[in-house]
């Protein structure tokens, strides 16, 4: 037996290394775990077969002090195996896993977490090292905090390496997994973890075409791709799991066995990360959203255009809401992909005004082979640098307090703005979108205001100190804002 790591820090990752059986078909056969023990609570984590007759268990401890651990597994030679490890304070950056906590998310030690997201499908399945590199540098140098990729190839793609063990595509066994795909995965995931960057990771999606046969592998098989997937990757604290990108697209499955995906999701994983569902409905027609209210849900993963429903979304279902599509900046042909970086920025700016937050996307075709949201390498639109300062407002009117109002593409001459409410950044973000606001009984108190251009990154004092209600000239542009910010009366 190996243990790796016996110190690890807190939502670090501890692994225990055992070898056994390789006959047989071992990812069925075999079943193992280990019952992780602090003091009188105890986790068990599902472990995987690795290949080459090797057997893992990957926790994360979420709490500082002295873990013990026992492995429990139908095979003798990987059975009762015992040992130990201390975890010690997380490191600086390691806040731990992302939860959602009433509307908004924050990670496990309290720190808030505010997402923005986006999207490169298949970034890692080409296993293009040079351009998984700059992928990552492009990352590092962006604003983005969570990106959306697929575990599934679609049907079209022929890659090195697939999920599954045999041929591909006409012989694979979707009974047994190829590690040497799965290894590269999760390296990828542990790079992300590196830079701070949440992995939404897509469990299925509806564009195989029948060349793989993966939608509709069955209740058992979708079951045991699952347990894998979930035993490799759940200690990773910077996961989510996405149960489908499009759901509905896939005439295989009903929304029960969505249902049960998901409470399968939930059962498997010991850390309770962030569970959704993505919509696939015609975005520019309707947003036919899956029953987000169920327990198993964390949060609404939305694909529409307009952002002004997610006001009543979070009425309906007071978790948070995702606009993880809301169409992509970019110039090919599809609706989808071609809204310029004005419109993107505007609706994502939009979006953080009601409450929600909106991600982005970029499917501009004549810079590299493939574009970002495919392939991941650069990023060559106008929004990120637009999103990057939207994050810096964001992030200061959480930390510092204070009410947001958006005024979107209309531009009037002036407007009336109100005192701040003392119900912190993300509240007052609320107000956004609305003409008047809100008598909060803070007419006394005094306020700045700040004219921001979301457009052209600029925020301009608007000079003295101002109480009750006060009509503010603007510059005549779009895609202005206001913030609101109480001071103390001297």
């Amino acid at each position: 037996m190996v243990t790796l790591s016996p110190t690890v820090e807190r939502w670090g990752v501890h692994e225990i290394e055992l070898a056994g059986p390789s006959g047989g078909n071992p990812f069925t056969e075999v079943r193992l775990s280990a019952r992780y023990r602090f003091r009188n609570r105890v986790v068990e984590a599902e472990g995987f077969y690795d290949g080459d007759g090797v057997h893992r268990v990957r926790f994360m401890p979420d709490a500082v002090g002295s873990w013990s651990y026992t492995t429990v597994s139908n095979v003798t030679e990987l059975d009762g195996h015992t040992g130990g490890f201390e975890a010690g304070p997380p490191a600086p950056g390691n806040h731990g896993p992302v939860r959602a906590t009433g509307t908004d998310f924050e990670y496990a030690d309290g720190t808030p977490y505010l997402p923005f997201g986006t999207t490169a499908y298949h970034w890692t399945h080409d296993m293009d090292a040079e351009r998984e590199r700059r992928t990552l540098a492009t990352l590092a140098a962006s604003p983005f905090n969570k990106l959306r990729m697929c575990v599934l190839p679609t049907g079209p793609m022929r890659p090195p390496e697939v999920p599954f063990a045999g041929e591909d595509p006409g012989g694979l066994d979707r009974t047994r997994y190829n590690p040497v795909f799965f290894r590269h995965l999760e390296a990828r995931i542990r790079d992300l973890l590196e830079l701070g960057i949440e992995a939404d990771v897509i469990l299925f999606h509806p564009y195989d075409g029948g060349v793989r046969g993966v939608e509709d592998m069955g209740r058992e098989a979708d079951h045991a791709y699952l347990r894998h997937v979930v035993a490799r990757l759940a200690a990773y604290r910077n996961v989510w799991w996405s149960a489908a990108n499009e759901y509905d697209f896939n005439r295989a499955k009903t929304v029960a066995d969505w249902d049960d995906i998901l409470r399968t999701i939930q059962r498997l994983d010991p850390y309770e990360h962030l569970r959704s569902i993505h919509n696939g409905t015609r975005m520019y027609e309707v947003a036919t959203l899956y029953d987000n209210t169920k327990p198993w849900i964390t949060h609404h993963s939305v694909q529409h255009w307009d952002v002004t429903p997610a006001s009543e979304w979070l009425r309906a279902c007071p978790k948070p809401v995702v606009l993880d599509e809301i169409s992509y900046e970019g110039n090919i042909g599809k609706r989808w992909g071609n809204v310029t970086g004005p419109e993107l920025v505007d609706r994502c700016w939009e979006a953080m005004a009601r409450g929600a937050y909106a991600g982005h996307g970029e499917s501009l075709a004549g810079h590299e082979e493939r574009a970002w949201i495919g392939n991941g390498g650069g990023l060559y639109g106008e929004s990120p640098a637009r999103i990057a300062f939207l994050r810096e407002v964001m992030e200061g009117l959480r930390r510092d307090g204070g009410a947001l109002r958006y005024l979107g593409r209309r531009r009037p001459a002036r407007v009336t703005v109100e005192p701040p409410s003392d119900g912190g950044a993300r509240e007052g973000a609320r107000e956004a979108g609305h003409e008047g606001g809100h008598d909060d009984g803070h007419d006394d108190g005094g306020y700045t205001v700040e004219i921001i251009d979301a457009w052209n990154m600029t925020r301009t004092p608007v000079p003295g100190v101002y109480r009750g209600r006060a009509e503010i000239v603007l510059p005549r542009r779009p895609y202005l804002a206001l913030r609101m910010t109480e001071v103390e009366d001297r």
